[in-house]
């Protein structure tokens, strides 16, 4: 029986933009972990775009399978193979270091203490001076930038309490205790946002 590999839609839409946004962004970094890869697409797009790039994807177990149909087909050789993470796990991390991370959409589906983890997890991880880029849908002092980010928010946290769209001010002080600090917030399209932290510099 043929497999298909998993398709997300608003990857597919979403990857120029965000190609746009992390292409300079980028530009001196060489070793990238994405923070759940989901289908793999953004990966293998970003990878292909940014050959300088070696591409680290990762996620829970239930998704590798999936990422590894996209990375085969590709046949990129800056994209190794995906590596399992729960970021609740300390022990599940990776060695390191790596000078750059991405994650996109991951921030509402994760519950708070697990957004809490991903930055601390990153603060081990990354060199000073890297960069964190975060992509999906946030609020500001508690107020959504759109109704459609309202409804999304009463929808998710309908379907998981744990989940919801996460607001800057959470996100700020998680940062804070990891050794990031918020440097840009880049609008995208369709009421989304790219947040670019910067590792500091231990003291």
């Amino acid at each position: 029986m043929q497999s298909h590999k998993p398709f997300a839609a608003a990857s597919e839409e979403n990857k120029d933009p965000i190609l746009t946004v992390l292409r300079p962004r980028l530009a001196e970094a060489r070793r990238v972990i994405e923070i759940g890869s989901g289908t793999g697409q953004h990966a293998v797009y970003f990878a292909a775009q940014m050959p300088h790039l070696r591409w680290q994807c990762s996620d829970r177990a239930e998704h590798l399978p999936g990422i590894r149909q996209w990375i085969a087909e590709a046949g990129l050789p800056n994209l190794p193979d995906p590596l399992e993470l729960d970021v609740s796990a300390e022990e599940a991390w990776p060695a390191g270091p790596f000078d750059a991370a991405f994650s996109a959409n991951t921030a509402h589906i994760m519950s708070l203490p697990e957004v809490e983890a991903m930055f601390l997890g990153l603060g081990r991880l990354l060199t000073p001076g890297a960069c964190f880029a975060l992509y999906g849908p946030f609020s500001r002092n508690g107020r959504h930038n759109s109704p459609s980010n309202a409804a999304f928010d009463q929808q998710l946290r309908w379907r998981d309490p744990a989940s919801g769209v996460r607001d800057l001010r959470e996100l700020e002080a998680f940062a804070a205790a990891a050794g990031l600090t918020l440097e840009e917030d880049c609008t995208m399209p369709v009421n989304n946002r790219t947040l670019i932290w910067r590792r500091q510099p231990t003291p």
